[in-house]
């Protein structure tokens, strides 16, 4: 930023060196030198507009191309959690079945266990009756 304030410093001083030399050396007179000169300044005025307008266009488009790429980076960075979010809740949902299931079966066990002391004290009982 600084080197173009020095540029657009060096122009106008350079512009104004050349305006007072064509002032001291034209032969032309006093109305038409003065027109020259303020053709000169407006041309001179018409390119740094459009070299300020060209300018902020660049920075625009610069900006727009930083803001998409962080848009991207944050979208990709959205979907990998997404993804881990869903392996989470997956592997969560699978260990919770497997769990079931051994609870499942080890009640099961465990009922027809009790089933079969339950049957076999029953069984006692009716020997130690009968045999009394």
């Amino acid at each position: 930023m600084k080197d173009q304030s020095k540029l657009v410093a060096a122009l106008l001083i350079g512009a104004a060196a050349g305006a007072a030399a064509a002032l001291l050396l034209a032969p032309d007179s006093g109305k038409a030198t003065r027109d020259e000169i303020a053709d000169y300044f407006n041309d001179l005025l018409d390119t740094t507009k459009e070299k300020a307008r060209t300018a902020a266009a660049d920075a625009k488009e610069y900006g727009s191309h930083i803001v998409d790429k962080a848009k991207a980076k944050f979208g990709s960075v959205v979907d990998e959690a997404g993804e881990y979010r869903d392996k989470a809740v997956d592997a969560v949902k699978s260990k919770a079945s497997e769990l079931s299931d051994k609870a499942k079966t080890y009640g099961q066990e465990k009922v027809e266990g009790a089933k079969d002391e339950v049957k076999a004290t029953a069984d006692n009982w009716n020997n130690s009756v009968q045999n009394a």
